[in-house]
């Protein structure tokens, strides 16, 4: 028995966990870094311990500091969440071995599922399909062996841990050991282990996995299985439960492979065990994985169509209490579909920077660690909150997740918020078409639309605002004034490179374009405030009927802190609207022109890391080399030579933390 939680994680989860905790009478410990030290999570438990600095090395991946952390604020018990150590067995030991309750399976058991090779031994032992897979040797020998004995195409995993980390698909001989030296760096960093594991690779899979749950008294059972073949970088996007595409007779056969290899193991807890999906119907395939031995990111899903709460039964399981239900209990009613929100632009690339408003969906569930005027930077993974929705119908749960994102507004940081929304929204999501490596070979299928709805929302705000302030400066003393009805205002704003002109006409409740090539009227009604983060940033909630529909946009005006902005109120001005964020600046030709792309610059696409640089200056490159890499969330992106030539400036070192945008490298272009 256990009377206070220690939640070793941060984010959502923590929050999660903490409010699953309270509900169980449970007095709950939060830990952070010094880059959390106000995060919500911390104010939401009774007491918080700090870890360390920033790196994650230094705090949430520090045994030593956890530990001592429990010790410091007389916790007895240890809720690893996901990610960082939720699944160390060194961990798992050391909590048990210092007195503490862990929850999660035996230390044993998250040794031995949480390393992939020993995992797929442990399938075999259960009677479990596996794919053709070799491990343990070193680099070279496992090229080779690779080609001869499992053939390609071929993945490259790391044999330590999962999260897309350490993970590259190779389908040509000749980029094999570029693949496993990218992926045996990438798992140094994230797991300390640069093991690999090469398994056969099925193109047009399926990523299903079966929630397990067990006691100490013998007892397993599922909750259903879930479908996460909505993947980019090999990380999930979007999950849903029940699977849509998989046969009665598959949903059975995976199942009970999934209680059959947790007795196998002894495994006690939430876990749940992966498996890939090969071919369709009756004739389909499901081969072992992994098995993740804690709570998943997605485990919304399973407690929507199962009515359980997972975080509270995990504290039961782990306070010894037998599980409370039977297989014959469980029931899946209807369907639910999760959208993780990730802080990332189109090309699925982190990003960082300060959320100026946030505003979360009222009609769906949200487990969220994001609020308005929080920074988000580069030092751990880039999710920032899930929305969830339920309905009786996978149509009606899509729908009402599509209602959910229409009505999420994130402004001041880059998500996928808007990504989101589109793909949701779209037929091939409808109608279940999406596989494991759909938006990796299509990653600009889902692009925004217009922009006109943000554009007359972002004009009817500042054109408003300049009717009331003759200092304002779209105000009477600047010669903005239109020649048409009293009171009526000309707003110009930048957008995409795009000069637009519009008239914002107050008294008449329109807003007309009178420089595009489409013009036509708009009526706008201003609501509430949405939240104010800063005195000097009001974001404003605006209605919008445009072509007989009306349509809800979040604005946000003032000096945004953006590169060419004039300086001052309306400087600048973000839009939310179904999801997406945009960005308008005021037109001023003396200030808002952008220079040309500099020929040969490679700058950064991404805030983080410099971890290598691969040449000097004066070194001849090809089209194509890779000249460094830069890592931000334990994500590498080789920066290339955008053409052969010859490096003219070096203009970074390993260890610099970059920002977008920043110039690395410059390669002066090969004379023909």
């Amino acid at each position: 028995m256990f009377a206070s939680l220690l939640v070793a994680n941060r984010g959502e989860i923590a929050l999660r966990v903490i409010r699953a905790a309270r509900a169980a009478g449970l007095r709950t410990v939060a830990v952070y870094s010094d880059a959390d030290r106000g995060a919500p999570h911390v104010t939401a438990a009774d007491d918080a311990a700090r870890l360390g600095p920033a790196p994650a090395t230094e705090s949430y991946l520090s045994i030593h500091a956890i530990l001592a952390a429990a010790r410091a604020t007389g916790a007895d018990a240890v809720h690893p969440g996901y990610g960082f150590l939720s699944e160390s067995a060194e961990l798992a030991r050391a909590c048990e071995e210092a007195g503490l309750v862990w929850v999660g399976p035996p230390s044993a058991v998250v040794a031995r599922m949480g390393r992939k090779d020993a995992a797929r031994e442990a399938a075999e032992a259960a009677g479990v399909d596996v794919l053709p897979a070799i491990t343990d040797d070193d680099d070279g020998r496992l090229a080779s062996r690779a080609l001869a004995e499992v053939g390609l195409p071929v993945m490259v995993k790391a044999a330590a841990g999962g999260g897309g980390k350490g993970m590259r698909v190779v389908t040509d001989a000749g980029a094999l050991p570029g693949a496993l030296a990218a992926a045996h760096r990438e798992a140094v960093a994230a797991f300390g282990d640069g093991t690999l594991l090469v398994e056969r690779y099925v193109p047009r899979g399926r990523h299903v996995e079966v929630q397990v749950l067990a006691d100490s008294h013998g007892h397993v059972l599922h909750l259903g299985e879930r479908d996460c073949s909505v993947q980019r970088r090999h990380q999930k996007v979007v999950e849903e439960s029940p699977a849509p595409t998989i046969s009665t007779d598959l949903r059975a056969r995976v199942c009970d492979a999934a209680v059959r290899l947790s007795r196998e193991i002894g495994y006690v807890g939430a876990g749940t065990v992966e498996f890939l999906v090969a071919g369709e119907g009756t004739g389909a395939e499901a081969y072992f994985l992994e098995m993740n031995t804690r709570l998943q990111v997605e485990h919304p899903v399973t407690e929507a169509v199962t009515g359980l709460d997972l975080v509270a039964l995990q504290l039961s399981v782990a306070q010894g209490a037998p599980l409370p239900l039977t297989q014959a209990d469980v029931n899946v009613r209807g369907h639910a579909i999760e959208a993780r929100v990730y802080a990332e632009d189109a090309d699925f690339l982190p990003q960082a920077g300060r959320a100026s408003a946030v505003r979360w969906p009222a009609g769906a569930r949200v487990d969220a660690g994001l609020v308005a005027g929080q920074e988000v930077g580069t030092w751990y993974d880039p999710l920032l909150g899930k929305v969830i929705a339920h309905g009786p119908t996978r149509e009606a749960a899509r729908l009402r997740l599509v209602a959910a994102l229409d009505d999420t507004a994130i402004l001041g940081l880059t998500t996928n918020a808007g990504m989101l929304r589109r793909l949701l929204a779209s037929e091939a999501f409808a109608r279940s078409e999406l596989d494991t490596g759909w938006l990796d070979e299509h990653p600009r299928a889902f692009p925004p639309g217009p922009a006109d709805v943000a554009l007359c929302a972002a004009a009817w705000v500042l054109g408003t605002t300049a009717a009331d302030d003759v200092t304002h400066p779209f105000g009477a003393g600047d010669g903005w004034r239109s020649g048409g009805p009293p009171g009526a205002v000309l707003v110009d704003l930048n957008h995409g490179g795009v000069r637009h002109r519009l008239r914002v006409d107050r008294a008449a409740r329109r807003v007309e374009r009178v420089r595009d090539e489409v013009a036509g009227p708009f009526s706008v009604v201003v609501g509430r405030s949405v939240t104010a983060p800063r005195e000097d940033r009001q974001a404003i909630e605006v209605r919008l009927e445009v072509g007989g529909a009306w349509q809800r946009a979040t604005v946000l005006a003032g000096d945004l802190g953006m590169p060419g902005h004039v300086p001052g109120v309306g400087s600048g001005v973000a839009v939310a609207h179904h999801g997406e964020a945009y960005r308008f600046t005021v037109h001023d030709p003396l200030t808002t022109a952008t220079a040309a792309p500099v020929d040969g610059v490679v700058s950064a696409p991404m805030p983080g890391q410099v971890r290598a640089v691969s040449v000097v200056p004066d070194e001849r490159v090809a089209a194509g080399q890779v000249l460094g890499v830069l890592e931000a969330m334990k994500m590498e992106m080789p920066l290339i030579a955008p053409h052969a030539g010859t490096v003219e400036s070096v203009d970074t070192a390993v260890g610099d933390q970059v920002e977008p945008g920043q110039t690395l490298f410059t390669v002066a272009r090969e004379e023909p």
